[in-house]
C-alpha cells in the first residue's frame, strides 16, 4: 500500500499582454491579473510562496510559485 505524504507544485505562469492593449494600460491590467491570482489563492486558503516574479523587456510577467497541491501537506517543501 502507498500513501502520499508530501505534495507540493512548483509552477511557472506567464501573464503576457493581449494583442490589441496598449502597453501601459495592458500593464496596469496584468498586474491586476496577478493581484487577483494571488487573491484567489489566499481566499482558498491555498499555502504558497512566490520565488520569482520578473517583468520581461515587453511588459509581461513570470511568475514562479510554489504552492501546496490538494490538501496534502507540503513539508519542507514549501516554507511559508
Amino acid at each position: 500500500m502507498k500513501r502520499i505524504k508530501y505534495a507540493c507544485l512548483e509552477q511557472t505562469i506567464h501573464f503576457h499582454l493581449k494583442d490589441d492593449v496598449t502597453s501601459t494600460a495592458g500593464i496596469a491590467e496584468l498586474k491586476e491579473e496577478l493581484n487577483a491570482y494571488k487573491a484567489t489563492l489566499e481566499r482558498k486558503r491555498i499555502k504558497y510562496q512566490v520565488v520569482e516574479e520578473s517583468s520581461q523587456p515587453d511588459g509581461s510577467i513570470i511568475l514562479k510559485i510554489k504552492k501546496q497541491y490538494n490538501t496534502y501537506d507540503c513539508g519542507d517543501y514549501l516554507v511559508v
